[in-house]
């Protein structure tokens, strides 16, 4: 009889993450894709690439999380985790001990304070301090992300550059090109920038100290922005394996609803879409 699988996805603002555990709890399969806001179109399809290729029709127990995964969830009637508490899972089964978790998505921040009473500090609707700030900046200086990451390694001065609004980042940064501000300060400038809008707009004076576990996109792909908190925190945090996963993890954890196959579940999101269409 074949074991049953749990899968999570965790459908974020411009991705969907997924991971496949067995029944001892190991990853079997990963993924992680934009889904350009084609989110039910982009989900069938990957549960469809997952049947065929790793699934094969075994049964399944799956939940969605992520901030764009509850309307999706919800109207196919497929379990739903909320994101924090899912982060919190699969902190608490994958990092025991951590403190604080800080975590950057396309399009949202959060700060998780674990010890003691749990709290949780978000961003608003505004990109600042999130991916898709540092994507733009990134077109502003005409370089990728990894270029931006990379060019900052060199730096050798950090400029004050807004980063509550990618408006007011570009009056600050243009400026400065224009008067011969080397590029590689102007990077890392960037990066420190996303660091102070996280600490000064989340934390708001709370400390975070003891072990600190970094989560997300931009914090698993830039290693100079973990540079950066790390030397405005005076800290050495900690950007665990399967760190882009652990929102997909914690849903995957938590999937213990009834058993059935991933066919069931492609159909009943096609039945969704269709709804929604009509």
């Amino acid at each position: 009889m074949p074991e049953t699988l749990r899968i999570g996805l965790d459908i974020g603002s411009t991705t969907i993450k997924c991971v496949v555990l067995n029944e001892a709890d190991k990853i079997i399969y990963s993924c992680y894709e934009r889904h350009l806001s084609l989110i039910a179109q982009k989900t069938r399809e990957l549960l469809t690439r997952l049947n065929n290729e790793v699934v094969h029709g075994a049964p399944v127990r799956l939940s969605i999380s992520g901030s764009a995964g509850m309307g999706l969830a919800l109207g196919s009637h497929i379990s739903f985790v909320q994101e924090v508490y899912a982060t919190k899972v699969a902190a608490d089964m994958l990092m025991p001990g951590t403190d604080v978790i800080i975590e950057l998505g396309g399009e949202d921040a959060k700060i998780l304070f674990l010890q003691g009473t749990l709290e949780v500090r978000m961003n608003g609707s505004c990109a600042g301090g999130t991916g898709a700030f540092i994507d733009q900046m990134a077109t502003l200086l005409n370089i990728t992300p990894d270029a931006l990451n990379t060019l900052s390694k060199e730096h050798e001065k950090i400029y004050t550059i807004a980063s509550r609004c990618g408006v007011f980042a570009k009056s600050d940064i243009q400026p400065l090109l224009n008067q011969g501000a080397q590029k590689k300060d102007v990077a890392a400038s960037i990066l420190y920038a996303v660091v102070n809008q996280t600490v000064a707009g989340l934390a708001q004076g709370r400390e975070i100290a003891g072990k600190v576990v970094y989560l997300g996109g931009p914090m698993t792909f830039l290693s100079e922005l973990r540079v950066a908190f790390d030397k405005t925190l005076g800290i050495t945090g900690i950007c665990p394996e399967n760190s882009l996963y652990f929102v997909a993890l914690g849903a995957a954890f938590a999937a213990d609803g009834n058993e059935t196959t991933l066919a069931e579940i492609i159909n009943r999101i096609a039945h969704y879409t269709a709804k929604e269409e009509y």
